[in-house]
């Protein structure tokens, strides 16, 4: 991996961890949970007084997560789910433009962390920290020989 990647990734994960996250914040506050149900109970989404306060939640948890560079795979993933679920019941019937309520920032979103679930965090990561731990060899153990014990 290059530095470049590193750095292209580091900033392409905070910069959609801030947008995916600020989502989250505004239903909770600027629009409140009950709002957003309401909501989404007129778009259709199932059980939507436990779906809204759930995807406020998800957008702010993995907003963060992948900030921070956690499970970025597999949030990745979830996001581009918990989007297409979006742009199905809220954003398919009214064209691409987000000024007509379009699908457009959904989906450059959902790209985005697409992206991300294909490449992971990079080196700038709690991922890669956490990989780097377990990679490591412990005291005593010989390195691709199976450790204590091994091959008697």
């Amino acid at each position: 991996m290059t530095v470049l990647r590193d750095i292209v990734l580091l900033i392409s994960r905070i910069l959609l961890g801030v947008i995916l996250a600020a989502h989250g914040i505004q239903k909770w506050t600027d629009f409140g949970v009950g709002a957003v149900a309401d909501q989404f109970a007129g778009l259709g989404v199932p059980a939507p007084d436990i779906s809204a306060p759930v995807v406020a939640t998800a957008e702010i948890l993995g907003g963060v997560a992948v900030i921070l560079g956690v499970l970025t795979r597999l949030v990745g993933v979830l996001v581009v789910l918990l989007l297409a679920g979006a742009v199905w019941f809220a954003h398919r019937h009214a064209g691409i433009f987000v000024t007509d309520g379009g699908w457009e920032l959904p989906v450059a979103i959902a790209a985005g962390f697409l992206l991300l679930a294909a490449t992971g965090a990079g080196r700038v990561s709690v991922d890669a920290l956490v990989t780097r731990r377990r990679d490591r060899p412990r005291p005593g153990s010989r390195r691709g020989g199976g450790g204590r014990g091994g091959g008697r």
